[in-house]
């Protein structure tokens, strides 16, 4: 079964997408064409990892194009074969002019809707904050967020460089704001950041899933807390290698999660920024890092569970993994 529960809408713009729309702007094309400018193609560390996914940035500036960018996010998770996706982003970043943080979330609701209706791949949304923004901004986001619970947006997190801002502190009131509202929580936490980031995200913001978490597996301590109380991880194979979270797949902190009890659950995180979709990624589980198939049936039962996903969903994907046994 693939459920992805970790992807950015940011890291899914289509290359030809992107050669259409800079031709429409008069935009010159960058050297080695748009394929090249929006893929990291080497492993580097996170902030050069984010200056990549910013490649696509400029093309979020019009709530048409914001909904486009959506939908065939959706149309693509959906030719993969996934069978749920959360489509996570960061609304401050293509604010700006005539186009606020509610209609930049208004309209990838739009276009994720209508990517639904095309594909029939239910898809919820997690509004993301980000860590170099204002504290003031980011309470924006959050209110936002809670004004379009049940419009599409089931989540909120926080994401961003952990390198440059690794406070959390700043975010406890936003946290607040999108759980009165009944949206799930979860946090980029321990991806480039030391291992108790990840514990510091569940005590002050309240989170139970820990976007990547890359660095619990190097303490052994909040390794044991993190068994001990449940908390997911949301693993990305494929961008763990390419930031520098891990020096190779292979050595990917998944089989570590897995062998101390830690559950887990899987994204492609920016799937174009990597080259790699969740299909692949859950190749990378069963080829590289041992997972067998009761392994992957564990993860895909963690998957449905802690989804921020209406009940009958929910239900219908649980369903869908007991007739099939996990395949």
């Amino acid at each position: 079964m693939l459920v992805n529960l970790h992807s950015h809408l940011e890291g899914c713009l289509r290359p030809s997408t992107a050669a259409e729309l800079a031709a429409e702007s008069a935009a010159p094309e960058p050297p080695g064409g748009w394929a090249a400018a929006l893929q990291l193609a080497r492993p580097a560390d996170l902030t050069v990892f984010l200056a990549k996914v910013a490649a696509a940035y400029p093309f979020f500036d019009a709530v048409d194009r914001i909904s486009r960018i959506a939908c065939e996010a959706v149309e693509d998770a959906a030719a993969d074969g996934c069978e749920y996706l959360e489509l996570r982003f960061g609304p401050a970043t293509h604010a700006g002019g005539s186009v606020g943080i509610d209609a930049v979330i208004s309209a990838v609701c739009s276009g994720a809707r209508e990517g639904e209706r095309r594909t029939g791949l239910p898809t919820g949304l997690v509004v993301a904050a980000l860590r170099h923004h204002d504290p003031d901004l980011t309470l924006e986001v959050a209110r936002a967020a809670a004004r379009a619970a049940g419009e599409g947006v089931v989540g909120f997190d926080l994401a961003g460089d952990e390198l440059l801002f690794p406070a959390l502190e700043p975010y406890v009131e936003a946290f607040a704001i999108a759980r009165s509202a009944g949206l799930g929580l979860t946090c980029h936490a321990a991806e480039a950041a030391p291992a108790s980031a990840a514990r510091s995200a569940v005590a002050l913001l309240g989170v139970n899933r820990i976007g990547h978490g890359a660095r619990v597996a190097q303490d052994a301590e909040v390794l044991r807390w993190a068994a001990g109380e449940g908390i997911v991880m949301e693993v990305c194979p494929t961008s763990n290698w390419l930031t520098g979270a891990t020096p190779d797949l292979s050595s990917h902190p998944a089989r570590t999660f897995r062998e101390a009890g830690v559950p887990v659950v899987l994204g492609d995180d920016d799937p174009v920024t990597v080259g790699s979709r969740l299909s692949a990624e859950r190749g990378v589980l069963r080829e590289r890092l041992g997972f067998s198939a009761a392994d992957l049936v564990r993860l895909d039962e963690t998957s449905v569970r802690v989804a921020m996903i209406e009940e009958s969903i929910r239900a219908r994907l649980a369903a869908r993994l007991a007739s099939s046994g996990g395949r």
